[in-house]
Protein backbone atom coordinates (compact mmCIF):
# COMPACT_ATOMS: atom_id res chain seq x y z
CA UNK A 1 0.00 0.00 0.00
CA UNK A 2 1.45 3.37 -0.46
CA UNK A 3 1.87 6.33 2.15
CA UNK A 4 -2.21 7.38 1.99
CA UNK A 5 -2.92 4.16 2.21
CA UNK A 6 -0.75 4.19 5.48
CA UNK A 7 -1.70 7.04 6.66
CA UNK A 8 -5.48 6.12 6.82
CA UNK A 9 -4.24 3.05 8.34
CA UNK A 10 -2.79 5.10 11.28
CA UNK A 11 -6.25 6.37 12.09
CA UNK A 12 -8.10 2.75 12.49
CA UNK A 13 -7.88 -0.93 14.37
CA UNK A 14 -7.42 -3.60 12.11
CA UNK A 15 -7.21 -7.69 13.68
CA UNK A 16 -6.67 -10.55 11.32
CA UNK A 17 -9.69 -13.21 11.76
CA UNK A 18 -12.64 -15.04 9.77
CA UNK A 19 -15.72 -12.29 9.16
CA UNK A 20 -18.58 -12.28 7.04
CA UNK A 21 -19.56 -8.85 5.43
CA UNK A 22 -22.71 -7.56 4.89
CA UNK A 23 -22.20 -8.10 1.05
CA UNK A 24 -22.11 -11.61 1.88
CA UNK A 25 -18.76 -12.80 1.23
CA UNK A 26 -16.29 -13.59 3.48
CA UNK A 27 -12.59 -11.52 4.50
CA UNK A 28 -10.00 -11.97 6.68
CA UNK A 29 -9.17 -8.53 8.11
CA UNK A 30 -11.52 -6.28 10.04
CA UNK A 31 -11.47 -2.61 10.12
CA UNK A 32 -12.94 -0.70 13.01
CA UNK A 33 -13.86 2.72 11.89
CA UNK A 34 -15.75 3.88 14.54
CA UNK A 35 -13.37 6.38 15.50
CA UNK A 36 -12.35 7.63 12.50
CA UNK A 37 -14.34 10.71 12.25
CA UNK A 38 -13.65 11.71 16.51
CA UNK A 39 -11.30 13.89 15.71
CA UNK A 40 -11.86 15.56 12.43
CA UNK A 41 -8.61 17.34 12.30
CA UNK A 42 -6.89 14.34 11.57
CA UNK A 43 -8.90 13.44 8.32
CA UNK A 44 -9.05 16.63 7.21
CA UNK A 45 -6.09 15.93 4.31
CA UNK A 46 -7.58 13.13 3.22
CA UNK A 47 -11.18 14.78 2.72
CA UNK A 48 -9.23 17.32 0.68
CA UNK A 49 -7.86 14.77 -0.85
CA UNK A 50 -10.99 13.21 -2.01
CA UNK A 51 -12.77 16.71 -2.61
CA UNK A 52 -10.39 17.58 -5.30
CA UNK A 53 -10.43 14.39 -7.22
CA UNK A 54 -14.23 15.00 -6.87
CA UNK A 55 -14.31 18.36 -7.92
CA UNK A 56 -13.98 17.66 -11.69
CA UNK A 57 -17.03 15.89 -11.75
CA UNK A 58 -19.50 18.66 -11.37
CA UNK A 59 -21.10 16.85 -9.05
CA UNK A 60 -24.58 19.01 -7.62
CA UNK A 61 -25.00 16.70 -4.38
CA UNK A 62 -22.90 14.08 -2.54
CA UNK A 63 -24.56 11.39 -1.03
CA UNK A 64 -22.97 8.61 1.61
CA UNK A 65 -24.69 5.70 3.54
CA UNK A 66 -24.89 5.91 7.74
CA UNK A 67 -22.68 5.87 9.25
CA UNK A 68 -19.27 6.96 8.12
CA UNK A 69 -20.03 7.36 4.43
CA UNK A 70 -22.66 10.06 6.06
CA UNK A 71 -20.08 11.72 7.48
CA UNK A 72 -17.37 11.87 4.61
CA UNK A 73 -20.32 13.09 2.15
CA UNK A 74 -21.51 15.94 4.22
CA UNK A 75 -17.75 16.74 4.95
CA UNK A 76 -17.07 16.63 1.44
CA UNK A 77 -20.12 18.43 0.23
CA UNK A 78 -18.80 21.29 2.01
CA UNK A 79 -15.84 21.12 0.47
CA UNK A 80 -17.75 21.45 -2.74
CA UNK A 81 -20.15 23.80 -2.17
CA UNK A 82 -22.84 20.92 -2.76
CA UNK A 83 -26.02 19.65 -1.20
CA UNK A 84 -25.74 17.09 1.09
CA UNK A 85 -27.97 13.45 1.31
CA UNK A 86 -27.65 10.53 2.73
CA UNK A 87 -28.92 6.83 2.76
CA UNK A 88 -29.19 4.51 5.52
CA UNK A 89 -30.47 0.18 5.62
CA UNK A 90 -33.28 -1.11 5.97
CA UNK A 91 -34.00 -4.70 6.70
CA UNK A 92 -33.77 -6.90 3.58
CA UNK A 93 -36.14 -10.05 3.45
CA UNK A 94 -34.36 -13.30 4.52
CA UNK A 95 -30.55 -13.21 5.15
CA UNK A 96 -28.85 -15.50 2.76
CA UNK A 97 -27.31 -14.79 -0.96
CA UNK A 98 -25.16 -11.93 -2.17
CA UNK A 99 -25.42 -8.32 -2.10
CA UNK A 100 -28.90 -8.36 -0.30
CA UNK A 101 -28.48 -5.26 2.09
CA UNK A 102 -30.91 -2.65 0.79
CA UNK A 103 -30.25 1.39 1.55
CA UNK A 104 -32.97 4.52 1.54
CA UNK A 105 -33.21 7.84 1.13
CA UNK A 106 -35.53 9.51 3.49
CA UNK A 107 -38.35 10.95 1.85
CA UNK A 108 -37.72 14.65 2.07
CA UNK A 109 -34.37 13.73 0.28
CA UNK A 110 -35.40 11.75 -2.19
CA UNK A 111 -37.32 14.30 -3.74
CA UNK A 112 -34.11 16.75 -3.60
CA UNK A 113 -31.91 14.72 -5.71
CA UNK A 114 -33.86 14.48 -9.17
CA UNK A 115 -32.32 14.78 -11.79
CA UNK A 116 -29.07 16.13 -10.09
CA UNK A 117 -25.28 14.57 -10.94
CA UNK A 118 -24.11 13.17 -8.10
CA UNK A 119 -21.09 11.41 -6.16
CA UNK A 120 -21.69 8.75 -3.88
CA UNK A 121 -18.48 8.43 -0.82
CA UNK A 122 -18.16 6.27 1.58
CA UNK A 123 -15.01 5.79 3.94
CA UNK A 124 -14.12 2.22 2.42
CA UNK A 125 -14.75 0.78 -0.50
CA UNK A 126 -14.31 -3.39 -0.92
CA UNK A 127 -17.20 -5.50 -1.80
CA UNK A 128 -18.68 -2.39 -1.99
CA UNK A 129 -22.21 -3.34 -0.84
CA UNK A 130 -23.09 0.30 0.97
CA UNK A 131 -22.69 2.28 -2.19
CA UNK A 132 -24.41 -0.25 -3.98
CA UNK A 133 -27.22 -0.30 -2.28
CA UNK A 134 -27.04 3.64 -2.04
CA UNK A 135 -26.69 3.64 -6.34
CA UNK A 136 -29.90 1.49 -6.43
CA UNK A 137 -31.53 4.31 -4.23
CA UNK A 138 -30.80 6.90 -5.79
CA UNK A 139 -31.11 5.39 -9.88
CA UNK A 140 -34.76 4.53 -8.38
CA UNK A 141 -34.99 7.87 -7.17
CA UNK A 142 -34.08 10.04 -10.32
CA UNK A 143 -30.84 10.55 -9.46
CA UNK A 144 -27.60 10.97 -11.80
CA UNK A 145 -24.94 9.00 -10.27
CA UNK A 146 -21.70 10.29 -12.17
CA UNK A 147 -18.89 8.69 -9.49
CA UNK A 148 -17.96 6.86 -6.33
CA UNK A 149 -15.59 8.40 -4.37
CA UNK A 150 -13.79 6.44 -0.75
CA UNK A 151 -11.05 7.36 1.29
CA UNK A 152 -9.57 4.16 0.66
CA UNK A 153 -10.89 1.45 -1.97
CA UNK A 154 -9.43 -2.43 -1.25
CA UNK A 155 -9.92 -4.68 -3.81
CA UNK A 156 -11.19 -4.95 -7.02
CA UNK A 157 -14.83 -6.02 -6.45
CA UNK A 158 -16.64 -2.63 -5.81
CA UNK A 159 -14.84 -0.64 -8.58
CA UNK A 160 -15.72 -3.43 -11.17
CA UNK A 161 -19.10 -2.92 -10.67
CA UNK A 162 -19.21 0.73 -10.83
CA UNK A 163 -17.27 0.58 -13.89
CA UNK A 164 -19.52 -2.32 -15.59
CA UNK A 165 -22.24 0.72 -14.95
CA UNK A 166 -20.10 3.65 -16.44
CA UNK A 167 -19.50 5.19 -12.71
CA UNK A 168 -15.87 6.45 -12.60
CA UNK A 169 -14.47 5.64 -8.55
CA UNK A 170 -12.31 7.88 -6.86
CA UNK A 171 -9.87 7.03 -4.16
CA UNK A 172 -7.40 8.74 -2.00
CA UNK A 173 -5.53 5.19 -1.91
CA UNK A 174 -5.69 1.82 -2.87
CA UNK A 175 -4.68 -1.64 -2.15
CA UNK A 176 -5.43 -5.49 -2.31
CA UNK A 177 -7.97 -7.32 -0.52
CA UNK A 178 -9.55 -11.08 -1.00
CA UNK A 179 -13.10 -11.35 -0.93
CA UNK A 180 -14.28 -14.78 -0.85
CA UNK A 181 -18.00 -16.44 -1.26
CA UNK A 182 -19.15 -18.52 1.33
CA UNK A 183 -18.67 -21.60 -1.05
CA UNK A 184 -15.48 -21.01 -1.81
CA UNK A 185 -13.72 -19.44 1.39
CA UNK A 186 -10.61 -21.19 2.57
CA UNK A 187 -11.28 -20.16 6.45
CA UNK A 188 -14.40 -21.98 6.09
CA UNK A 189 -12.68 -24.64 4.27
CA UNK A 190 -10.20 -24.98 7.32
CA UNK A 191 -12.54 -24.84 10.04
CA UNK A 192 -11.89 -21.07 11.25
CA UNK A 193 -14.71 -19.74 13.37
CA UNK A 194 -16.99 -17.22 11.27
CA UNK A 195 -17.76 -13.92 13.03
CA UNK A 196 -20.72 -12.21 11.99
CA UNK A 197 -21.37 -8.48 12.22
CA UNK A 198 -24.27 -6.22 11.19
CA UNK A 199 -22.17 -3.46 10.48
CA UNK A 200 -22.18 -1.74 6.96
CA UNK A 201 -19.92 -2.49 4.63
CA UNK A 202 -17.78 0.25 4.32
CA UNK A 203 -16.71 -0.96 8.24
CA UNK A 204 -15.48 -3.97 6.63
CA UNK A 205 -12.61 -4.04 3.68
Amino acid sequence: MGDAAATFLELVSARQGHFQLESGHHGALWLDLDGLFVEPHRIEPLVARLSAALRAHDVASVCGPLVGGAFLAQSVATALGAEFSFTERIPAAGSDGMYRARYRLPPALARRVQGKRIAIVDDVMSAGSAARGTYAELQACGAQVVVVGALLVLGSAGVEFFANHGVAVEAVARGPYQLWEPAGCPLCAAGAPLEKSDRRPSQWP
